[in-house]
């Protein structure tokens, strides 16, 4: 019961939030994570511990699918060039970038747990961005090019985190990294397209609305854990069955059909981003007091945050120019 009851003040507080963001015209995340912190120090409050699988498995595939699903497959084409700059390119580079000077900044600090820092925050949210870009009225183009970096961005930096990661304990040599890459996007795109061949073939022979949305609540989770069963990229897999879905909605499905699944997924999608944002902010507290009982000093602490802050904002801009220049 005390678990129900919490699910449902969370769920309370992503609406309350998200409606309050609307009225005082500014973005929901913002919010929604000030909100979070400022709730994490009420007394009362239980703490939060986001579990990696819970993110990865639970959160992540749905966010994607409904992300994609609803993506134009022909703008994405059109502007696949910038979009595969920034989701590889500059994940790399922000990786690679990052991992320098938190190495610079904590010399004792391995190589490769530097470049795990970096792939970490290597890869922007895009979920703020765009909710900004179309307030302000920015060019379609441009937040198409947002939203295709957001699709695919997740899959270059968890290959790095793991290529890192997996560095730590034992050397890893440039060959084996590019074979990862590829393995993982490689397979992640065929498994993303098996996917779609299957569900599509299905589709075709589903004329009942309730049940088509059904199968497509387990077209993410499918995909996701297919893909890393045989240890290819599970966010490219769901991507790309996202993509095909969305694209081919008006030949496998019916108008209802494609009606009452978009819908739903808007929901989904809804519920879970700002939630995401919430919980960010809700486990403010832990890791604060945590930080402060290490052994390192706090002043050390907040130089190498903002020092990452500093370093993700300037490669970028470090990239995205010179890139420009590549395109044209």
């Amino acid at each position: 019961m005390e678990n129900a009851f919490l699910l449902i003040v969370l769920a309370g507080a992503v609406l309350a939030g998200s409606a309050l963001a609307a009225r005082l015209r500014v973005p929901a995340p913002l919010l929604l994570i000030a909100a979070g912190v400022a709730a994490s120090y009420v007394p009362g409050v239980p703490e939060v511990q986001l579990a990696p699988e819970l993110v990865l498995l639970g959160l992540l595939p749905p966010l994607l699918y409904a992300t994609a699903m609803q993506s134009s497959l022909v703008d994405f084409a059109q502007n696949r060039r910038s979009i595969l700059l920034l989701s590889i390119g500059l994940v790399i580079f922000t990786t690679l970038g990052v991992g320098v000077v938190v190495h610079a900044l904590l010399p004792g600090l391995p190589w490769p747990a530097a470049f795990a820092i970096g792939a970490v925050v290597a890869p922007p949210d895009a979920v703020a961005a765009t909710a900004v870009a179309r307030r302000i009225g920015l060019p379609r183009r441009i937040v198409t090019i947002l939203e295709g970096e957001s699709l695919l961005n997740d899959a270059t930096a968890l290959v790095a985190l793991r290529t890192a990661i997996a560095a730590i304990g034992a050397g890893v040599t440039a060959l084996e990294v590019a074979g990862g890459f590829v393995l993982a996007a490689g397979g992640g795109v065929l498994v993303g397209f098996a996917t779609f061949v299957v569900v599509a073939w299905l589709r075709r022979r589903i004329t009942d609305p309730v049940f088509d949305t059904a199968v497509s609540f387990l077209v993410p989770f499918v995909a996701y854990l297919a893909a890393e069963q045989l240890h290819a990229s599970g966010v490219l897999a769901v991507v790309v069955a996202g993509l095909l879905l969305g694209h081919k909605a008006p030949l496998i499905q019916t108008a209802k059909s494609r009606i009452t699944e978009r819908t739903n997924w808007r929901t989904i999608a809804f519920v879970l981003e700002n939630a995401v944002f919430l919980l960010i902010g809700l486990q403010a507290q832990w890791i604060i007091t945590d930080v402060a009982r290490s052994d390192v000093p706090l002043v050390l602490v907040v130089g190498v945050c903002l020092a990452t802050l500093a370093a993700v904002i300037v490669l970028r801009l470090a990239w995205v120019f010179p890139a420009r220049y590549l395109l044209v």
